[in-house]
């Protein structure tokens, strides 16, 4: 492989890491597995601090992501597998080769539905409402996905047409997802930070917009849906790596879609069916379990309180009189 050049200079394309992993200990560490992992634990970290100021349990989101997260990276790989199969199956093609999830490929929109999934049965088990669960996890899984992007810069992957611009990436040759026929000095458009930056640009204002207006019963999610789906679309729409086309329209383009479609049909259902405020993140049958629990513990102290009062009477009344 053609190695870019490390001695980089301002005006210069933007060179890409030589190296996708590093040893440890006889073991291969993949830098896109480092981005993806610290991605879910500031996500969880996020979700769970979100979580315990509405009044959660604290660690209760640990709990419900040994669902969603597994769910997620099945979810993800899936999706990707099945939208690139040519990729996948094929001559001289190591049958194996969909398990190599540290090669990159988790595509968010299978990892989305997958892990919405997961999170729905953990967050049953733990009597959590779902939608409230889906608010609070809004912030930190586009925070995830700003992270994650930089596993895509090491693996070089995931950039778009050739540019001028003086932010382009130079890719290394050869490289399947450059098209034939390009100019071998060609540079590239860094769709990986792009996506990257609407990422951050998307946490600062939902967490913004919950701040201000309060956003529940699904409805930041909702958002959530709605913005990082815009972005993808057009982001989506500088990409050559290869992808199959419905209706002039790349698969995941079709995917951003349906995400904003979703996201603004679950904002119309919420407003519709909830109103007032989100007095819980519980489910009507834990509210009522905790409010049961606090009647027995306040009739308890009140029983105990008695007990005492009474005790001192004895006391007072057998005690000699001075």
């Amino acid at each position: 492989m053609e190695s870019t050049s490390t001695d980089w200079q301002w005006g210069e394309p933007i060179p890409s890491p030589t190296e996708t992993s590093f040893g440890v200990f006889g073991l291969q560490v993949h830098y896109y597995a480092i981005f993806i992992l610290v991605g879910i634990a500031v996500a969880l970290w996020m979700a769970n601090s979100r979580l315990v100021r509405r009044g959660g349990e604290s660690g209760l989101v640990i709990d419900i992501a040994l669902w969603a997260v597994p769910f997620g990276i099945i979810g993800g790989r899936l999706f990707h597998v099945l939208t690139h199969l040519s990729d996948y199956v094929g001559p001289n093609i190591d049958p194996l080769e969909f398990l190599k999830v540290w090669n990159g490929g988790l595509a968010i929109y299978g990892a989305l539905i997958f892990g919405a999934l997961g999170a729905y049965i953990g967050a049953k088990r733990a009597k959590l409402s779902f939608l409230s669960l889906a608010d609070v996890l809004a912030p930190g899984i586009l925070l995830a996905q700003a992270i994650g992007r930089w596993g895509n810069y090491f693996n070089q992957e995931l950039f778009g047409r050739p540019t001028d611009l003086p932010w382009a990436l130079k890719i290394d040759r050869p490289n399947p997802a450059i098209p034939d026929g390009l100019p071998s000095d060609a540079v590239f458009h860094p769709t990986f930070f792009y996506e990257f930056l609407w990422s951050i640009a998307g946490v600062i204002i939902l967490l913004a917009l919950d701040k201000r207006l309060s956003l529940r019963w699904g409805r930041l999610f909702g958002l959530y849906l709605i913005y990082y789906s815009i972005g993808r679309f057009w982001i989506e729409n500088l990409r050559i790596d290869p992808s199959d086309v419905y209706l002039g329209l790349r698969t995941n383009q079709w995917s951003a879609v349906a995400g904003m479609v979703i996201g603004l049909a679950l904002i119309i259902w919420s407003t519709r069916r909830h109103h007032g405020l989100e007095l819980t993140v519980y489910t009507q049958s834990r509210a009522a379990q905790d409010e049961v629990v606090d009647i027995e513990e306040s009739e308890g102290e009140t029983e105990s309180a008695k007990e005492a009062k009474s005790n001192q009477i004895e006391s007072d009344e057998t005690s000699p009189k001075k």
